[in-house]
């Protein structure tokens, strides 16, 4: 069903977009994921015909509504000759997320059907045979007449020729249009700019934004079936993913309305009360009303009518299985709904999903007593049952938190879910929802418990995969989770950080600053050295050339005073404008921060934007040829990236390397809980590239001298078990600290309920002796300065062979 957020993926951070009216995308030269054309159909009112009026369907494929005032759909002969001119009919409104938008058009004397009420009404004669119809951003008609030159017209956002049409997308037109029959998108609303791949011909559909079809009946519509047909849900769920009867009409299917959504995608779920014997098959099953209001409440008993089609969230998602267009007829109110079927450590299997080699799993017979993704699948839409869960990812701005239904899952050691390997995925983690927006899911921090019994059905989302949806919810139990401090570094230890402060400018507000600050001065004991990622420029998002950030890290150190710090002195090199990813015309960029009654800066100039660094032998040992300076920047491992920043430190006489980075994000990578699997990490190639230029300038240090004392840092976004690691560590050049810990303490970064890490201290051998500690004091948590917990490292700069990973 259509979800109001799209995401995926182990990720850096949670994004989200929230629900609300946006832009169309422009261009048809790049596939919409949006908005599309979704059906045309010229024949309307010919002979031969059923339905009097031509028509233009338009979709919304993404994950919010989309205005369309203001917008056009334009029609051009198959075969236009030099007075042929696009003819324009104006749009206004909005689609709903997966809705439909229908414009009629020119009504012919043939037929005897007449369409759903439209949503937007022309006067277009198309043709039945062959033609060409246009979704454009604005109202004035379009000039082009020729493949080549629509493709470069940016206001075109869809465009699909039709029967022998000149202009159209792709290889070819859509053949097989008639009086009898349009031309439609896939269920899916996929658009790869190839218009005969992406749409077929078959009878015509027209769906408008209501959900009405044909005739005018739509959600509660009276004049639907008063018995039951021959197909039940099981029959299209079926033992697979995907449904045996997708794309087909369906007439009676019966069921009870177990729950209703009301906000965002609108429909109902129904679940049959007689289900079968094979566990494979689903007894439930989503109803898409679309824009309109259900219809229904919980206890109806109802047969329903519609199109079976299969809904897919987001690019690489698995699809729910759902009825289109449906007609609905109340047979009774008041019906008790079907017991729930209880998830807990004894029903949920201890494997995640099958293998498909990388390939799609949609049609793999499902196995729900080996997988728990395959049980969850056998369970969509129905209602399910948890009770007494622990919280393993705290409660989110979208009021959703994730709990595992089996407490003995890699367990940290305050309270979550340990991520420990790409093999041994948590099988217990479930995100909760609140069906009712009067009463959301109150705020809880990891170790908390959702109290009794948590009652709902069982759905899917791009974002968070498998999710209840909940109707009645358990209470939360505050377990008092605090936030950490550490100890302060004794006189003879430097104490060196890293942060993560999550887009820090400027212009944010006080409250920002004053949150991270006492993280940095209390929850940190004022480390010696901060290394902090996510440093924008002056003027954060505002693109303008600005890259200087020294108004940002004024306001920052200044706050750190005011919460009890010393005064930090800055280094950093400004990136060229716009080079290093992050949010447009922020320039996000990594920057130490040093308290110079402590530890001093060894200052040497030639570093900038884009002159590498190098390892200078001298006879008195290794030195930078600048400092601060930057690794290798014209390295195509760190093309839109943040490039690693390299500081030389002298701590009571000794000089310290600093490396401060911030590796390449996981945007891009296949979904835990996709429709692919083994799900491909795309994102991870460019973090092993630039995991191995840190090793090789890493290695060069060490080269010049041995016993080099070298703390790489940052946000490395991969994990400790990744090959991102394996390459930075390679030769052992680096040890990472996060291994030195308790497995149950090894994270810093809380997603989807796994805690995991991203964030790493790394030493190198000339470092002996040191005490490391992550400090809790985010990323557990409701209300969070940043969505990462920092770390330090308290190194004895000289000192015995003896060395430990000692927590507090």
């Amino acid at each position: 069903m259509q979800i109001h957020r799209s995401g995926s993926v182990l990720l850096t951070g949670a994004v989200a977009v929230a629900l609300a009216v946006t832009a169309l995308p422009a261009a048809h030269a790049a596939p919409s994921a949006t908005a599309v054309i979704s059906e045309v159909y010229g024949g309307g009112g010919n002979t031969g015909a059923t339905l009097t009026r031509d028509f233009v369907e338009l979709a919304n494929a993404g994950s919010a509504p989309l205005d369309v005032s203001g917008f056009s759909v334009q029609y051009l002969p198959g075969s236009p000759s030099a007075g042929s001119a696009w003819q324009v009919s104006g749009l206004n409104g909005a689609i709903a997320p997966g809705g439909r938008y229908l414009v009629a058009q020119a009504a012919g004397t043939g037929g005897t059907v007449a369409l759903p009420a439209a949503d937007a009404t022309g006067a277009v004669a198309m043709s039945a045979a062959s033609g060409t119809v246009a979704l454009v951003s604005g109202t004035e008609p379009l000039s082009c007449k020729s493949a080549a030159d629509c493709a470069a017209d940016t206001r075109i956002v869809d465009l699909v020729g039709y029967g022998s049409a000149v202009v159209r997308e792709g290889s070819g037109p859509v053949p097989g249009a008639s009086a009898a029959a349009s031309v439609s998108r896939a269920a899916s609303l996929a658009d790869t700019d190839d218009n005969a791949a992406d749409l077929a011909a078959g009878a015509p559909s027209p769906v408008n934004a209501a959900g009405q079809t044909s005739g005018g009946q739509g959600p509660g519509d009276p004049g639907g079936p008063t018995e039951p047909g021959a197909v039940r849900v099981h029959d299209i769920q079926g033992t697979t993913r995907l449904s045996p009867l997708e794309g087909t009409t369906v007439t009676g299917v019966p069921g009870v309305v177990t729950a209703v959504r009301t906000t965002g995608s609108r429909g109902f779920w129904i679940q049959d009360t007689a289900p079968d014997a094979d566990p494979r098959t689903g007894e439930a099953l989503f109803v898409y009303t679309g824009s309109a209001a259900p219809a229904v409440k919980a206890g109806d008993a109802v047969l329903v009518s519609g199109k079976v089609a299969e809904y897919y969230p987001a690019s690489g998602a698995q699809s729910v299985t759902q009825l289109t267009a449906p007609r609905t007829t109340v047979l009774s109110s008041g019906n008790p709904l079907p017991a729930p079927v209880v998830l807990d450590a004894r029903s949920v299997p201890g494997r995640y999903v099958p293998t498909a080699g990388g390939g799609a799993i949609d049609a793999l017979p499902l196995d729900p007593s080996t997988y728990a993704l395959d049980l969850y699948e056998a369970l969509e839409g129905s209602r399910v049952r948890i009770a007494d869960t622990r919280v393993t990812g705290a409660t989110t701005a979208y009021d959703e938190i994730w709990v595992t239904v089996k407490p003995r899952e890699n367990p940290t050691r305050r309270g979550g879910t340990l991520y420990a390997s790409y093999e041994d995925q948590n099988t217990g983690r479930l995100k909760v929802m609140s069906l009712d927006p009067a009463r959301p899911v109150p705020a809880a921090n990891v170790g908390d418990v959702l109290s009794g019994s948590t009652t709902g059905v069982l759905d899917y989302a791009s974002f968070g995969g498998y999710n209840v949806q909940a109707t009645e919810l358990g209470q939360v139990v505050d377990k008092g989770l605090r936030r950490e401090v550490t100890r302060k570094q004794k006189r003879g230890e430097l104490a060196v950080a890293t942060y993560n402060v999550e887009n820090l400018d400027a212009l944010d507000e006080q409250a920002k600053f004053d949150r991270l600050a006492e993280g940095v001065a209390v929850n940190l004991a004022s480390p010696d050295i901060v290394s902090l990622e996510e440093i924008q420029d002056d003027n954060g998002a505002v693109n303008d050339g600005t890259v200087a950030s020294e108004q940002t890290l004024k306001r920052f150190t200044d706050a750190i005073v005011a919460a009890g710090g010393p005064r930090y002195s800055w280094r950093y090199v400004a990136p060229e404008n716009n080079k290093d990813g992050g949010e447009p015309g922020g320039n996000i960029r990594n920057v130490f921060l040093f308290n110079a009654k402590r530890v001093s800066f060894t200052d040497r100039p030639g570093g900038d934007a884009t002159t590498p660094v190098s390892a200078v032998d001298t006879h008195r040992g290794v030195r930078l040829s600048a400092s601060p300076g930057r690794i290798n920047p014209a390295s195509p491992a760190w093309a839109d990236s943040r490039k690693p920043l390299v500081g030389e430190f002298s701590f009571r006489g000794k000089p310290v390397f600093v490396i401060g980075n911030h590796f390449a994000s996981k945007g891009g990578d296949q979904s835990l809980h996709g429709r692919y699997q083994e799900p491909t990490r795309s994102s991870e190639t460019k973090r092993i590239q630039q995991a191995a230029e840190v090793n090789t300038f890493v290695t060069s240090l060490l080269k010049a001298d041995r016993s080099a004392r070298v703390v790489t840092l940052g946000d490395l976004n991969d994990f400790a078990f990744s090959p991102t690691m394996k390459e930075l560590i390679r030769g052992k050049v680096l040890k990472p600290l996060i291994t030195t810990l308790p497995a149950g303490e090894q994270y810093s970064y809380v997603f989807d309920g796994n805690s995991q890490t991203l964030d790493h201290i790394l030493t190198s051998p000339g470092i002996r002796r040191f005490d490391y500690d992550v400090v809790h004091i985010n990323a557990e948590f409701a209300d969070q300065a940043s969505d990462h917990d920092p770390q330090v490292v308290r190194v004895r700069v000289e000192g015995s062979s003896h060395h430990h990973g000692h927590r507090r």
